[in-house]
Protein backbone atom coordinates (compact mmCIF):
# COMPACT_ATOMS: atom_id res chain seq x y z
CA UNK A 1 0.00 0.00 0.00
CA UNK A 2 1.12 3.55 -0.63
CA UNK A 3 0.93 6.32 1.95
CA UNK A 4 -2.36 7.72 0.66
CA UNK A 5 -4.04 4.32 0.86
CA UNK A 6 -2.78 3.79 4.39
CA UNK A 7 -4.14 7.18 5.41
CA UNK A 8 -7.57 6.41 4.01
CA UNK A 9 -7.65 3.07 5.83
CA UNK A 10 -6.61 4.87 9.03
CA UNK A 11 -9.47 7.34 8.66
CA UNK A 12 -11.93 4.50 8.10
CA UNK A 13 -10.56 2.65 11.12
CA UNK A 14 -11.09 5.68 13.34
CA UNK A 15 -14.53 6.49 11.91
CA UNK A 16 -15.70 3.04 13.06
CA UNK A 17 -15.07 4.05 16.69
CA UNK A 18 -17.84 5.81 18.60
CA UNK A 19 -15.39 7.74 20.79
CA UNK A 20 -11.72 7.69 21.68
CA UNK A 21 -9.02 8.74 24.13
CA UNK A 22 -5.58 9.32 22.63
CA UNK A 23 -2.50 9.00 24.84
CA UNK A 24 -0.92 12.27 23.74
CA UNK A 25 2.69 13.29 24.30
CA UNK A 26 2.88 16.09 21.75
CA UNK A 27 5.36 14.24 19.55
CA UNK A 28 5.10 13.77 15.80
CA UNK A 29 3.19 10.49 15.94
CA UNK A 30 0.69 11.26 18.70
CA UNK A 31 0.00 14.73 17.29
CA UNK A 32 -0.78 13.24 13.88
CA UNK A 33 -3.02 10.57 15.43
CA UNK A 34 -4.85 13.06 17.65
CA UNK A 35 -5.39 15.54 14.82
CA UNK A 36 -6.71 12.82 12.50
CA UNK A 37 -9.02 11.41 15.17
CA UNK A 38 -10.33 14.86 16.10
CA UNK A 39 -11.00 15.74 12.46
CA UNK A 40 -13.16 12.63 12.22
CA UNK A 41 -14.77 12.27 15.65
CA UNK A 42 -14.79 15.90 16.83
CA UNK A 43 -15.57 16.37 20.53
CA UNK A 44 -15.84 12.60 20.98
CA UNK A 45 -12.04 12.59 21.21
CA UNK A 46 -10.11 13.40 24.38
CA UNK A 47 -6.33 13.75 24.72
CA UNK A 48 -4.68 12.44 27.88
CA UNK A 49 -1.18 13.65 28.65
CA UNK A 50 0.94 12.30 31.49
CA UNK A 51 2.95 14.63 33.71
CA UNK A 52 6.11 13.31 35.38
CA UNK A 53 9.79 13.96 36.14
CA UNK A 54 10.78 12.17 32.94
CA UNK A 55 8.63 14.43 30.74
CA UNK A 56 10.24 17.87 30.23
CA UNK A 57 8.12 20.93 30.91
CA UNK A 58 8.78 22.19 27.36
CA UNK A 59 7.14 19.05 25.96
CA UNK A 60 4.15 19.39 28.28
CA UNK A 61 3.75 23.05 27.33
CA UNK A 62 3.76 22.18 23.61
CA UNK A 63 1.16 19.45 24.12
CA UNK A 64 -1.10 21.82 26.03
CA UNK A 65 -0.68 24.57 23.43
CA UNK A 66 -1.61 22.23 20.58
CA UNK A 67 -4.82 21.08 22.27
CA UNK A 68 -5.83 24.65 23.00
CA UNK A 69 -5.15 25.71 19.42
CA UNK A 70 -7.17 22.79 18.00
CA UNK A 71 -9.90 23.10 20.63
CA UNK A 72 -9.35 19.52 21.79
CA UNK A 73 -10.28 18.58 25.34
CA UNK A 74 -7.20 17.50 27.26
CA UNK A 75 -6.75 15.75 30.59
CA UNK A 76 -3.40 16.07 32.37
CA UNK A 77 -2.79 13.13 34.66
CA UNK A 78 0.03 12.61 37.16
CA UNK A 79 1.90 9.45 36.27
CA UNK A 80 5.07 9.56 38.32
CA UNK A 81 7.16 6.63 37.18
CA UNK A 82 9.59 6.92 40.08
CA UNK A 83 6.78 5.84 42.42
CA UNK A 84 6.41 2.56 40.53
CA UNK A 85 8.05 -0.36 42.30
CA UNK A 86 11.46 -1.19 40.77
CA UNK A 87 11.23 1.51 38.09
CA UNK A 88 14.03 3.63 39.57
CA UNK A 89 16.35 0.60 39.41
CA UNK A 90 16.04 0.86 35.62
CA UNK A 91 15.48 -2.80 34.71
CA UNK A 92 15.35 -3.84 31.05
CA UNK A 93 11.53 -3.89 31.24
CA UNK A 94 11.41 -0.33 32.61
CA UNK A 95 9.27 0.88 29.70
CA UNK A 96 6.76 -1.90 30.36
CA UNK A 97 6.41 -0.87 34.01
CA UNK A 98 5.84 2.73 32.97
CA UNK A 99 3.29 1.99 30.24
CA UNK A 100 1.42 -0.44 32.47
CA UNK A 101 0.95 2.30 35.06
CA UNK A 102 0.15 4.95 32.44
CA UNK A 103 -2.48 2.93 30.60
CA UNK A 104 -4.17 2.01 33.87
CA UNK A 105 -4.63 5.72 34.54
CA UNK A 106 -5.70 6.44 30.96
CA UNK A 107 -8.38 3.74 31.18
CA UNK A 108 -9.56 5.27 34.47
CA UNK A 109 -10.00 8.58 32.65
CA UNK A 110 -11.83 6.77 29.86
CA UNK A 111 -14.29 5.15 32.27
CA UNK A 112 -14.90 8.45 34.05
CA UNK A 113 -15.78 10.05 30.72
CA UNK A 114 -17.71 7.12 29.24
CA UNK A 115 -15.08 6.59 26.55
CA UNK A 116 -14.94 3.08 25.11
CA UNK A 117 -11.59 3.08 23.27
CA UNK A 118 -8.02 4.12 24.06
CA UNK A 119 -5.30 4.54 21.43
CA UNK A 120 -1.55 5.13 21.47
CA UNK A 121 0.67 6.30 18.63
CA UNK A 122 3.43 3.79 18.03
CA UNK A 123 4.23 3.28 14.34
CA UNK A 124 5.35 0.23 12.36
CA UNK A 125 9.02 1.21 12.66
CA UNK A 126 8.78 0.65 16.42
CA UNK A 127 8.54 -3.08 15.75
CA UNK A 128 12.20 -3.01 14.65
CA UNK A 129 13.51 -2.03 18.10
CA UNK A 130 13.24 -3.42 21.62
CA UNK A 131 9.93 -1.96 22.84
CA UNK A 132 8.78 -3.65 26.07
CA UNK A 133 6.06 -1.02 26.40
CA UNK A 134 4.18 -2.69 23.56
CA UNK A 135 3.49 -5.60 25.89
CA UNK A 136 1.50 -3.22 28.10
CA UNK A 137 -0.33 -1.95 25.02
CA UNK A 138 -1.47 -5.49 24.28
CA UNK A 139 -2.34 -6.37 27.88
CA UNK A 140 -4.50 -3.28 28.37
CA UNK A 141 -6.38 -3.57 25.10
CA UNK A 142 -4.93 -0.32 23.76
CA UNK A 143 -5.44 0.33 20.07
CA UNK A 144 -2.44 1.20 17.88
CA UNK A 145 -4.01 2.67 14.73
CA UNK A 146 -0.73 3.78 13.12
CA UNK A 147 0.83 0.34 13.51
CA UNK A 148 -2.44 -1.25 12.40
CA UNK A 149 -2.22 0.44 9.00
CA UNK A 150 1.60 0.03 8.92
CA UNK A 151 2.48 3.70 8.69
CA UNK A 152 6.21 4.41 8.96
CA UNK A 153 7.74 7.40 10.71
CA UNK A 154 8.61 9.06 7.41
CA UNK A 155 5.08 8.55 6.10
CA UNK A 156 3.67 10.12 9.25
CA UNK A 157 5.98 13.10 8.81
CA UNK A 158 4.89 13.45 5.17
CA UNK A 159 1.19 13.31 6.06
CA UNK A 160 1.70 15.68 8.98
CA UNK A 161 3.30 18.21 6.65
CA UNK A 162 0.33 18.00 4.28
CA UNK A 163 -1.99 18.56 7.25
CA UNK A 164 -0.01 21.63 8.26
CA UNK A 165 1.02 20.20 11.62
CA UNK A 166 3.94 21.99 13.29
CA UNK A 167 5.32 18.65 14.45
CA UNK A 168 5.94 17.25 10.96
CA UNK A 169 9.68 17.80 11.34
CA UNK A 170 9.89 17.78 15.13
CA UNK A 171 12.88 15.91 16.49
CA UNK A 172 12.23 12.43 17.84
CA UNK A 173 11.78 12.35 21.60
CA UNK A 174 11.64 9.64 24.22
CA UNK A 175 11.16 10.01 27.97
CA UNK A 176 14.22 11.14 29.87
CA UNK A 177 14.46 7.77 31.63
CA UNK A 178 15.69 6.31 28.33
CA UNK A 179 18.95 8.24 28.71
CA UNK A 180 20.33 5.82 31.33
CA UNK A 181 22.07 2.47 30.82
CA UNK A 182 19.95 -0.39 32.14
CA UNK A 183 20.69 -0.96 35.80
CA UNK A 184 21.82 2.62 36.49
CA UNK A 185 19.64 4.15 39.20
CA UNK A 186 17.19 6.83 38.06
CA UNK A 187 16.55 9.76 40.42
CA UNK A 188 14.79 13.11 40.12
CA UNK A 189 18.18 14.85 40.35
CA UNK A 190 19.64 12.81 37.48
CA UNK A 191 16.55 13.36 35.33
CA UNK A 192 16.87 17.08 35.99
CA UNK A 193 20.53 16.98 34.91
CA UNK A 194 19.56 15.40 31.60
CA UNK A 195 16.71 17.84 31.08
CA UNK A 196 18.93 20.88 31.72
CA UNK A 197 21.73 19.53 29.54
CA UNK A 198 19.45 18.79 26.58
CA UNK A 199 17.71 22.15 26.93
CA UNK A 200 21.11 23.88 26.71
CA UNK A 201 21.91 22.05 23.47
CA UNK A 202 18.47 22.81 22.02
CA UNK A 203 18.92 26.49 22.90
CA UNK A 204 22.23 26.40 21.02
CA UNK A 205 20.43 25.33 17.86
CA UNK A 206 20.81 21.56 17.96
CA UNK A 207 17.63 19.74 16.94
CA UNK A 208 18.02 15.98 17.20
CA UNK A 209 19.88 15.35 20.43
CA UNK A 210 20.22 12.94 23.33
CA UNK A 211 22.37 13.33 26.41
CA UNK A 212 23.09 9.84 27.73
CA UNK A 213 23.87 9.63 31.45
CA UNK A 214 26.85 7.40 32.30
CA UNK A 215 27.52 8.29 35.91
CA UNK A 216 29.76 11.36 35.89
CA UNK A 217 30.05 11.27 32.07
CA UNK A 218 27.57 12.82 29.64
CA UNK A 219 27.58 11.28 26.15
CA UNK A 220 26.02 13.54 23.53
CA UNK A 221 24.29 11.98 20.52
CA UNK A 222 23.29 14.35 17.74
CA UNK A 223 22.80 14.62 13.97
CA UNK A 224 24.94 16.29 11.30
CA UNK A 225 23.57 19.74 12.15
CA UNK A 226 24.54 19.20 15.76
CA UNK A 227 28.01 17.99 14.81
CA UNK A 228 28.56 21.13 12.74
CA UNK A 229 27.56 23.35 15.66
CA UNK A 230 29.75 21.47 18.12
CA UNK A 231 32.78 21.59 15.81
CA UNK A 232 33.23 25.22 16.82
CA UNK A 233 35.61 25.40 19.75
CA UNK A 234 33.65 28.22 21.40
CA UNK A 235 30.51 26.07 21.40
CA UNK A 236 32.30 23.07 22.84
CA UNK A 237 33.78 25.23 25.58
CA UNK A 238 30.30 26.54 26.38
CA UNK A 239 28.93 23.01 26.61
CA UNK A 240 31.85 21.90 28.77
CA UNK A 241 31.47 24.77 31.21
CA UNK A 242 27.71 24.50 31.60
CA UNK A 243 27.63 20.70 31.74
CA UNK A 244 30.18 20.91 34.57
CA UNK A 245 27.87 23.34 36.36
CA UNK A 246 24.99 20.89 35.87
CA UNK A 247 27.05 18.18 37.59
CA UNK A 248 28.91 16.19 34.94
CA UNK A 249 32.67 15.64 35.24
CA UNK A 250 33.33 14.45 31.69
CA UNK A 251 31.56 15.34 28.43
CA UNK A 252 31.86 13.29 25.23
CA UNK A 253 30.36 13.43 21.74
CA UNK A 254 29.34 10.05 20.31
CA UNK A 255 31.05 9.71 16.90
CA UNK A 256 28.15 7.65 15.49
CA UNK A 257 25.67 10.36 16.39
CA UNK A 258 22.01 10.04 17.28
CA UNK A 259 20.35 6.68 16.73
CA UNK A 260 17.14 5.14 18.02
CA UNK A 261 17.51 2.80 20.98
CA UNK A 262 21.26 3.14 21.45
CA UNK A 263 20.90 1.99 25.06
CA UNK A 264 19.55 -1.32 23.74
CA UNK A 265 22.86 -2.08 22.03
CA UNK A 266 24.13 -3.72 25.23
CA UNK A 267 21.19 -6.14 25.43
CA UNK A 268 21.54 -9.75 24.31
CA UNK A 269 19.97 -10.29 20.89
CA UNK A 270 17.44 -12.66 22.47
CA UNK A 271 16.06 -9.77 24.54
CA UNK A 272 15.33 -7.59 21.51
Amino acid sequence: MNTKQKYEILRQYISNLDNLIVAFSGGTDSTFLLKTAHDILGNKVIAVTAKSYSFPQRELNEAIAFCKKENIRQIICDSEELNIENFSRNPINRCYLCKKELFSKVWSAARENDIHHVAEASNIDDDKDYRPGLKAVSEHGIKSPLRHVELTKEEIRSLSKKLGLPTWNKQSFACLASRFPYGEHITPQRLSMIDRAEQLLLDMGLRQVRVRHHGNLARIETDELGFNILMKRSQREKVYKQFKEIGFTYIAIDILGYRVGSMNETLPVSRI
